[in-house]
């Protein structure tokens, strides 16, 4: 089985240096975020079946295989995208293992850029969980222990503007609750890869949708006073030590969106962060302000959702027709 190299083979070193090369090795690991890691390893795998299928080379792998790796991708309905991160895969792979890189070639560059031409490299965005949809989710959360958990997933990650992996790693102890509302530190992100952590602010809600009110609900029923602030529950009712996934966050939002009556397949995790940005900004909120809570570094990546929002603002074909 074809697997990411790290650092060098053990077989090849003194040793002594087991314990400090074990060291290291986690280290190495730690460089890519593990939902990434997890990603290129699979996508490498792949890459690795394909060649021996081929008798082709992996490590190192000529430009020419990739070039046709990244054809017979296409020919099997892979987006743009997933073959971009594939090539990716393909070149940390080569650069961990001190090899020259195939995908620097320029064959493999233009095969790319001809597949997107070809196919189309536009994402599917997936929609906003808004105000309005977000209010007529949680309003089918059942009055059961899961359904008090699902209540406060759902409104937090609305308005802290939550990615689902910093929605499933929050701790109890992250979490500080004042009047005006939730003071949460988010001790990494993935746009803070080193770990510096920041502290965003999660502001109160009305009666029917608040944040700080469904998460004192949530912890105060499960008993939850330390640790993992989303869990998983078995059908008896037990709360278990462990946390959800950020593929059981994915499904939560899917499954009351089907709840509210709502086209699940147009939702994902990410629908509760873009949703908050959406409303956001379709209410004249301060873009600046909007970064605070988002995270984002750069003003252009939100200037998206602002125009989304007011797609019909002062439209030039209002009242023309």
């Amino acid at each position: 089985m074809t697997t990411l190299p790290v650092l060098a083979d053990p077989a090849h070193v003194p040793a002594a240096l087991a314990p400090e090369l074990a060291a290291a090795v986690a280290y190495a690991k730690a460089e890519k975020a593990p939902a990434t890691r997890k990603a290129y390893e699979t996508d490498f795998r792949l890459f690795g079946a394909w060649c021996e299928g081929k008798s082709a080379g992996v490590l190192p792998a000529l430009p020419e295989t990739v070039a046709a790796y990244l054809a017979h991708g296409a020919a099997e309905g892979a987006k743009a995208s997933t073959l971009g991160r594939r090539l990716a895969a393909i070149r940390y792979a080569h650069k961990l293992a001190s090899l020259p890189t195939p995908t620097d070639s320029e064959a493999v560059k233009a095969t790319l850029r001809g597949i997107r031409r070809t196919i189309g490299a536009a994402k599917v965005k997936k929609a906003p969980a808004v105000t309005s949809r977000i209010k007529a989710m949680v309003a089918v959360c059942p009055a059961t222990i899961a359904g008090k958990r699902d209540r406060a997933l759902l409104l937090l990650g609305f308005g802290g503007a939550f990615r689902r992996s910093e929605l499933v790693a929050l701790d109890v102890e992250q979490i500080e609750e004042t009047a005006e509302g939730l003071l949460v530190l988010i001790a990494k992100s993935k746009t803070d890869q080193d770990a510096e952590g920041v502290t965003i602010a999660v502001a109160r809600g009305s009666a029917e949708a608040c944040p700080v009110v469904a998460l004192r609900e949530w912890l105060d029923l499960a008993g939850i006073e330390a640790g993992a602030v989303f869990r998983p529950i078995n059908k008896a009712g037990t709360v278990s030590v462990d946390r959800l996934t950020d593929r059981s966050v994915a499904n939560l939002v899917k499954a009351y969106a089907a709840r509210a009556g709502l086209d699940e397949r147009l939702f994902s995790g990410h629908s509760l962060r873009r949703g908050f940005l959406t409303s956001a900004a379709a209410a004249g909120k301060s873009i600046f302000r909007m970064m605070d809570v988002s995270r984002h570094k750069s003003v252009d990546t939100l200037r998206g959702y602002i125009q989304e929002a007011e797609l019909f603002k002062e439209h030039a074909g209002a009242g023309l027709l």
